[in-house]
Order: C-alpha cells, then sequence, then structure tokens
C-alpha cells in the first residue's frame, strides 16, 4: 500500500465524499416531501385517484437510475423549448440533474414504503379515530402518517442506504462526487487500488453512521418505548 500517495489525496476524496453526502441528503429529503402526496393517493380507496401516482411509480421503479440520469442531463437539452425556457440554468447543471434525478427515484420507492405502511395501519385505530369525531384530514395528520412513520421507517432507513451507493453513477455525468473523485485522481496516479480502497471506506463509514442514526431513530419512535415513558 502506498499511504503516503493514500494521505496525499485524502483531501480530495473527502471533497467528493461531503457532496456525496449532500447529494443524498437533498435527494431523500426533498423525496420524502415529494412521496407523502403520493403514497397517500396509492393508498386511496378511488382507482382514478390512484392512477397518476402509479404511471409515475412504475416507471421510476422500472427504468435504471442511469437511464433516467442521462434522459435528464442529455435528453432534455436536445429540445429546443427546454434550452430556451427559465429552467436551462438549471438543467445544464449536472449538479442539479442529478439533484432532481436522485429526487424523483427514491420519492418513487419512498412512496411505495408509506403506501404500505398506510394499509398496514390497523383499521380499528382509524375506525376509533373517526369514531371519536375527526375528520378524514384530522385523522391522517394525527393518526394515520404518525403511525405510518413508525412502520415505514426501518424500509425508509434501507432506501437512504441505496441511494448513498446508487449516487455513485452521479459521476457518470461528470459530477466529483466520491467515485467522480476516485476516478478523476486514478486519472492522475494509476494508483486504482488505494484510490478505491478510500472510497470504499468512506461509503461504509457512512453507511454505518447512517444506519445507527435510524437505529436511534426507530427505538425513540417505538410505541411501546413511548408507552413506558
Amino acid at each position: 500500500m502506498n499511504w503516503e500517495l493514500m494521505i496525499k489525496w485524502m483531501p480530495r476524496l473527502l471533497e467528493g465524499a461531503w457532496l456525496t453526502l449532500e447529494l443524498v441528503a437533498i435527494a431523500v429529503l426533498a423525496g420524502l416531501i415529494l412521496a407523502i402526496p403520493l403514497g397517500i393517493a396509492r393508498s386511496a380507496q378511488q382507482a382514478w385517484v390512484r392512477a397518476l401516482p402509479y404511471g409515475y411509480i412504475f416507471f421510476f421503479r422500472g427504468t435504471p437510475l442511469l437511464v433516467q440520469l442521462f434522459l435528464v442531463y442529455y435528453g432534455l437539452a436536445q429540445f429546443e423549448a427546454v434550452r430556451q425556457s427559465a429552467f436551462w440554468p438549471v438543467l445544464r447543471d449536472p449538479y442539479w440533474c442529478a439533484v432532481i434525478t436522485l429526487t424523483l427515484h427514491t420519492a418513487a420507492y419512498i412512496a411505495e414504503i408509506l403506501r404500505g405502511a398506510i394499509q398496514a395501519i390497523p383499521p380499528g385505530e382509524i375506525e376509533a379515530a373517526r369514531a371519536l369525531g375527526m375528520s378524514r384530514g384530522q385523522a391522517l395528520l394525527r393518526i394515520i402518517l404518525p403511525r405510518a412513520t413508525r412502520i415505514g421507517l426501518p424500509a425508509y432507513s434501507n432506501e437512504v442506504i441505496l441511494m448513498l451507493k446508487a449516487s455513485a453513477l452521479a459521476s457518470t455525468i461528470t459530477l466529483l462526487e466520491l467515485t467522480g473523485m476516485s476516478r478523476t485522481i486514478i486519472a492522475r496516479t494509476y494508483q486504482p487500488v488505494e484510490i478505491f480502497l478510500m472510497a470504499g471506506v468512506f461509503y461504509l463509514l457512512s453507511a454505518y453512521v447512517l444506519v445507527r442514526l435510524f437505529r436511534v431513530l426507530e427505538k425513540r419512535l417505538r410505541v411501546d418505548a413511548c408507552q413506558g415513558r
């Protein structure tokens, strides 16, 4: 192992790692916000309400993230109307293209997690809320969404970890996140083992920290823990 080389390039890899965490944080938070109405609509009883979110989720879950990145970054630029629009300064920037694509992609998966969590709530709890005089909106905010959060949190934590690893695809659109920075350094040093080993360690440590944070959050949100207090 060339330890001198690894120490020399570690600051650049840390820059890439920070960009990776930034991309993941924005994507999973914005994706969660987008997924809440999608998940609620997917769990609706009316077929016409479920149709639009179903089509959205079907597309983003059924196509590879790499293809979606290329469609946003390369595909939209082919349309003159896009290049002349007010959105072009954003859509020509690889950073924002990665953020938009990762957000739309993860929102589809989070929406399905939320739909499953909502449908897993015992019907008696919802009936009890309605019997107490709560409207549908009040039952949604006070009963359904809090319970769905507790039920779906483990699956959501898995989706965050998957997005951490999937963010490496952002390097294919010239973004210098952790994988992109690693490839750039390797092109200069011709030392792939040391550089990719450090990148792998950064990914591993980031995933470990995220897992521990979600474990703590799951314990705090456990129903029996709340009742014990």
